[in-house]
């Protein structure tokens, strides 16, 4: 809707005597109408969430159906720790991400998807994104409701908004395991379509979160 907007904007300069004087205009315009790349700051962003969420997705796996306190006493509790450590740094990431998409318009999906597959591909992503939200929340709240706190880093906690509280926990402790296997199945799913956009149908899909054009600077 922004990026329209603008880009009318652009056309009355364009076709205006003042861009005759500057024609620097009609190459904004040319760059607004051909967005193929995600900003180098949206990439980043990407692909530094993605290696946390599956760092994190890992460890609570592995700590949840491989280790106990019974066994493995006070591991089982850094390994918990570290979890927590790495996944509520996403809750930050995202908050940029969201902001960032909202003021940079994304590259169109591809004129050979049909009109359904675009629907479905922009839900899914309004999923994961909404997923990615409520996983570590549901984790703080987790954490706070048994009593602990909910580490960022190794750097400091996140203000506690619950106190420790087992009917909390109750609800919160299946909704954030089936939520964790949720964002899996999205994630497997979002990876094999770009796969798919990449080797089958050969499009520029997964290019546009790889590559930058030359005169990108962000």
């Amino acid at each position: 809707m922004k990026a329209t907007i603008a880009l009318q904007i652009w056309n009355c300069w364009a076709d205006s005597p003042f861009a005759k004087v500057h024609p620097s205009l009609r190459a904004i315009e040319n760059h607004m109408e051909k967005v193929q790349y995600y900003t180098r700051t949206v990439q980043w962003l990407h692909w530094i969430m993605a290696v946390i969420f599956i760092a994190a997705w890992l460890i609570g796996f592995y700590s949840g159906n491989f280790l106990s306190y019974e066994v493995d006493g006070s591991f089982k509790g850094d390994v918990i720790t570290l979890h927590k450590n790495i996944a509520t740094t996403i809750i930050f990431l995202l908050v940029v991400r969201i902001f960032w998409r909202y003021t940079h318009p994304a590259p169109e999906l591809p004129d050979t998807m049909s009109p359904r597959m675009k629907t479905l591909a922009h839900a899914g992503h309004l999923a994961l994104y909404f997923m990615l939200i409520a996983l570590p929340v549901t984790g703080c709240l987790y954490s706070w409701s048994l009593g602990y706190p909910a580490p960022v880093l190794y750097l400091f906690n996140l203000p506690a908004l619950i106190s420790e509280n087992p009917a909390v926990t109750a609800i919160v402790k299946p909704l954030h395991i089936w939520l964790s296997w949720a964002v899996g199945l999205l994630l497997v799913g979002h990876i094999f379509a770009a796969l798919k956009h990449h080797f089958i149908d050969k499009d520029h899909v997964l290019n546009s979160m790889t590559r930058q054009s030359k005169s990108s600077k962000k």
